[in-house]
């Protein structure tokens, strides 16, 4: 539901019920993750998806149903599934299976549902949990959890809300969405009790140092898949926003003093990558030197495998340890045969997807693995 939170904020705005649909569970090759939205307004105006058009329309006429019932509606939990037996059912093709929540929203009637949404259009952590499998009167109850541990709403008990606040904030600080298994009265026993834990945070960051050509497609390509970049130079008449209109930040500084100036201030995470294309030991040696010992997601460096070998035995002068070096992603990106910079930059964000999410870099064609893995846990480098 939050992936969509531009659109219901407005709607919330405008005191505009509608219904959404969320995919709370999924197998198979599913298209879509848990936490994915479609949502229908009293028009019959329609956002967001949950299975990339296999079931579409069953889910819109879903949401007419929900919507039309007004204030007395309840949730609908629906199973979409691909049947051998009729390939015209409504079903999913691509062999998956998906569950999805089917649920009415009146702002008024939904204050915390309505301020979890306000915070994702802001771009503010939160976390909102809803109760998508348990005891039928529950179901679709919401709790909105706060990163400093504050919530608001109720899924029923106090017991069970400070349960699923917790969960919630672990979610939370790993920037996920994910469902939650907890006991109906807030103990890890008796009645089960599943909640789906929507999160909205920053945007991941992306920093990149080397103000050259590969590095403004690169920032380009960063920012087409929602991170927050940073380009760095120490030289000035490289590093300039005129050069790289699509960065967030243009620093003229050196590498190793911004990054740690960047790590003293709290402003790096698990979900933080670093592309060093300067491929200059003055610059690459100190600021990999930092970069691989902080607890951030991904840090690749530019440069012939021969430049590599020779970066690694600097690397070991300045004391890293080989459990350290094995973090590093050099030379950076896929094997694409890439030459321009836009190849190289397609190249490197490659790598980063295929790291962050678990992929092999192998063509899908002829695999025998899921095209849509479990992710890894947070923080695995």
């Amino acid at each position: 539901m939050l992936d969509i939170a531009d659109d219901l904020h407005r709607w919330c705005d405008r005191g505009r019920p509608f219904a959404v649909a969320t995919v709370v569970a999924t197998g198979g090759s599913a298209p879509r993750h848990a936490g994915a939205a479609l949502a229908v307004d009293a028009d019959g105006a329609v956002v967001g998806s949950v299975s990339g058009g296999c079931v579409e329309g069953a889910v819109y006429e879903l949401c007419q149903e929900v919507l039309a019932a007004g204030d007395t509606a309840l949730p609908v939990l629906q199973h979409f599934g691909y049947s051998d037996e009729d390939a015209f059912a409504v079903g999913l093709t691509c062999g998956g299976e998906i569950d999805v929540l089917v649920q009415r929203i009146a702002p008024a009637a939904s204050p915390q549902i309505a301020a979890a949404l306000a915070a994702a259009a802001a771009g503010e952590a939160a976390a909102v949990a809803r109760i998508t499998a348990g005891p039928a009167h529950l179901l679709g109850r919401a709790l909105l959890v706060r990163p400093e541990g504050a919530h608001q709403g109720t899924l029923g008990d106090p017991v069970r809300d400070a349960t699923a606040a917790a969960q919630a904030r672990a979610v939370l600080a790993a920037g996920r969405t994910a469902p939650v298994e907890m006991g109906a009265d807030g103990s890890r026993c008796g009645e089960p009790l599943t909640l789906l834990v929507e999160t909205s945070v920053p945007p991941p960051r992306m920093l990149v140092f080397g103000a050259i050509d590969f590095a403004a497609a690169l920032v380009r390509a960063g920012a087409f898949l929602g991170y927050r970049v940073a380009i760095c130079d120490a030289r000035p008449v490289f590093a300039t926003p005129r050069r790289f209109p699509e960065a967030a930040e243009v620093v003229v500084d050196w590498p190793h003093r911004y990054l740690a100036a960047e790590a003293d201030a709290g402003r790096l995470d698990a979900r933080t990558v670093v592309c060093v294309l300067t491929h200059d030991a003055k610059f690459d040696v100190p600021l990999l030197e930092l970069a691989l010992r902080l607890p951030i997601a991904y840090v690749g460096a530019m440069g012939s495998p021969r430049t590599h070998h020779d970066r690694l035995g600097r690397l070991r002068e300045a004391g890293l340890l080989e459990g350290e070096l094995a973090h590093l992603h050099s030379p950076i990106g896929l094997d694409l045969g890439a030459r321009t910079p836009e190849e190289t930059a397609l190249s490197i964000a490659a790598e980063i997807i295929a790291h962050r999410n678990g992929g092999s870099g192998m063509p899908l064609k002829g695999a025998h693995t899921p095209i849509h893995p479990d992710l890894p846990p947070v923080g695995t480098r």
